[in-house]
């Protein structure tokens, strides 16, 4: 499976000597990709990753008519908030849509919003989403089918950064929203 391969290799390419942090996810400190995002949120900001420092942020790629891992991850990061509590207000969760066709600003708000009505939907052009794509080693490849009924394969991990801005952790998907609490708390806390 390619994309199993590309993930080793980018794993194994971490410097993990820099981090004394106690995670439960892939801990990927000091990995040389995911160093910004330019695109725009759903109420029509452009945003970067610059944008949410002193939160630890939580950056997704996924699309709105995803049937199962998205609504499935995006399920696990509002059970974390929740179990984060009053720490939660010290986190960003981007949500980057890989289908930028479909995923209207409108069409984006009302999905990510609605699992917690602080986590934050990005879009761009194809060509933007493309190069956010290739900047964090995700795939996204739209699958032929009819036009307004298709499927959309794309890598199903999650990356957090650190309040100083700094990629640290890969949780693989399906790690659930224990994993995402713990490693988010970890990160709040050392920062």
């Amino acid at each position: 499976m390619p994309l199993a391969c590309v993930c080793c290799v980018v794993l194994a390419s971490c410097d993990r000597s820099s981090s004394s942090l106690s995670l439960k996810a892939t801990d990927i400190t000091g990995a040389d990709f995911g160093h910004d995002l330019q695109l725009t949120d759903f109420n029509g900001q452009a945003r970067k990753l610059a944008d949410f420092r002193g939160k630890v942020v939580v950056v997704f790629f996924g699309y709105t008519h995803c049937p199962d891992v998205c609504p499935t991850t995006m399920s696990e990061l509002a059970s974390a908030m929740k179990k984060l509590g009053a720490e939660a207000d010290k986190v960003q969760v981007l949500f980057v849509t890989a289908d930028p066709e479909r995923d209207t600003p409108e069409i984006l708000k009302q999905y990510v919003t609605a699992f917690d009505p602080h986590f934050l939907g990005l879009r761009g052009t194809p060509e933007q989403t493309a190069q956010a794509a290739k900047d964090f080693k995700v795939l996204i490849q739209k699958n032929p089918g009819n036009a307004a009924n298709y499927t959309v394969d794309h890598s199903s991990g999650t990356y957090l950064y650190d309040p100083q801005g700094r990629l640290r952790v890969y949780v693989s998907y399906g790690q659930g929203a224990d994993v995402f609490a713990h490693d988010i708390a970890a990160l709040l806390k050392a920062s």
